[in-house]
């Protein structure tokens, strides 16, 4: 027992981590079936964005609902909800010919979807020490991707060679299984019994004996204890349905670092949400010209890309703590350089500039990774769960948004069909993303200067 309790927190994290990955995989089971998508329900490009858009709002919209539950029921409960959700939301995929079932299904994914991550996340700091988190946080976001992988092209072959109902039977039979697993392995934090010995009412051993790898040090997000932030009235105190609610979102709100973790989520990963989750492969088969084959190969190397920058940034935001936002600035201004470029060449992007994309771009989604370090040291420990659910939020507002109005700006110009797909139509439409980045930086610019007035006034340093 002395060397399965120190291995316990490797054990859980890495069946959370699969549980991410599984959401990820019904995320973007899309992402490679974009002109199929269209070609079996026969509908336009609009209505093919409204598939990720209520997805995406019922995501975004969920997560401080999400939050808050967490931070009653618990991790666990939380991502094997999830898990019935999107198994339940692919099998009706797998087995509708209705557009308007299709899209119940996607909101049952988009519903899962939202339980998992946040609740992933809220796991991290109960099992793990503080100069851990950052890499293991890096490392959970690089399993998540690998999830990706599976979207891209297998899921598109076994489409492909058996059948609509067969390929999306298989990811919800995915699902299952690793919500059994979860159910025998996941515990909410050192001491906690899995859901199936909650259930027989017998707690093992090796649950009752764990131990975090961070214990001994000081609890919280903080290297000093945190300033008074009226806050402990919200908890305490009793209040009408609904009232509680708003007053710790506003309460939330009132910090500057946790509206600076906001906008850093916002600004960084849409663009790489946007590629991944619907328009990459209408892009490079419909309007760069790519087959099928090619764009398969580039949106594998975008996953690889997005898993290698995640083993890099994790141990750099650890070491350089008072850089991260720094870091993540750099990469969304270094991703919209890149787009710019190809959005400005004349015709067709040459393949090195797609393959200079595919690798740039994907650094974004690791990047976003940064805010729920910046959320971790500005968040009460009390609100952790909902304090990550609200900044979540922000890169699947972001993505939410460029998605609908890239389909919007390729109906209005006539090219909201595979049959009338046009580089120039593309290049328009992806042009949308410019503003939400000005808009971005921006604001990271503006919160990270009143973080930091803040945390002198205060007198706090970073952890």
């Amino acid at each position: 027992m002395r060397t399965a309790r120190p291995l316990l927190p490797w054990v859980v994290w890495g069946v959370a981590a699969l549980s991410y990955a599984v959401a990820v995989i019904n995320r973007s089971s899309l992402a490679a079936l974009g002109p199929a998508t269209q070609q079996h329900f026969d509908i336009d490009a609009t209505t093919l964005s409204m598939f990720a858009m209520i997805q995406l709002v019922v995501y975004a919209g969920l997560q401080i609902p999400v939050g808050t539950l967490l931070d009653r029921f618990g991790a666990t409960t939380m991502i094997l909800t999830g898990g019935l959700f999107m198994a339940a939301g692919q099998t009706i995929m797998a087995t509708v010919a209705d557009v308007w079932l299709a899209i119940l299904a996607r909101v049952l994914v988009g519903a899962g979807d939202a339980c998992t991550f946040i609740s992933v996340m809220r796991l991290l700091p109960e099992w793990f020490s503080v100069r851990q988190l950052p890499v293991v946080s890096q490392l959970t976001g690089l399993i998540g991707q690998a999830g990706q992988l599976v979207s891209v092209t297998p899921l598109a072959l076994v489409v492909a060679g058996f059948g609509w109902t067969s390929g999306f039977l298989g990811v919800a039979a995915i699902g299952v299984l690793v919500m059994i697993l979860g159910g025998f392995v996941l515990r909410n934090a050192p001491g906690d019994g899995t859901l199936a010995e909650r259930l027989t009412g017998r707690v093992g051993r090796l649950s009752r004996e764990a131990r975090s790898l961070g214990a001994g040090e000081a609890t919280g997000a903080f290297a000093m204890p945190p300033p008074e932030t009226g806050m402990m009235p919200v908890i305490t105190k009793r209040r009408m349905p609904g009232l509680g609610f708003w007053d710790k979102l506003r309460r939330l709100v009132a910090l500057p670092g946790v509206r600076l973790a906001f906008w850093v989520h916002f600004t960084s990963p849409f663009a790489l949400n946007v590629f991944i989750l619907l328009w990459g492969t209408p892009f490079l088969t419909g309007g760069v010209g790519l087959d099928s084959a090619t764009a398969s190969g580039l949106l594998n190397i975008v996953v690889v890309s997005s898993m290698t920058a995640g083993l890099l940034l994790g141990p750099l935001s650890s070491r350089f703590v008072e850089r991260r936002v720094f870091m993540n600035m750099g990469i969304t201004t270094a991703v919209m350089l890149v787009w710019l470029a190809v959005l400005l060449w004349a015709g067709p992007p040459p393949m090195w500039l797609l393959i200079v994309l595919m690798i740039v771009m994907p650094f974004g989604g690791p990047a976003s990774m940064i805010a729920f370090e910046v959320a971790r040291s500005h968040t009460p420990r009390s609100f952790a769960g909902f304090g990550t659910g609200f900044v979540n939020m922000g890169g699947f507002i972001a993505s939410l948004l460029v998605i609908v109005l890239i389909g919007f700006v390729l109906d209005l110009q006539g090219a909201g069909s595979p049959d009338h797909y046009s580089l120039t139509a593309f290049k328009v439409a992806f042009a949308v993303q410019i503003p939400f980045w000005l808009c971005g930086l921006t604001m990271i610019f503006v919160e990270q200067r009143r973080t930091k007035r803040w945390m002198q006034e205060h007198g706090r340093r970073l952890r």
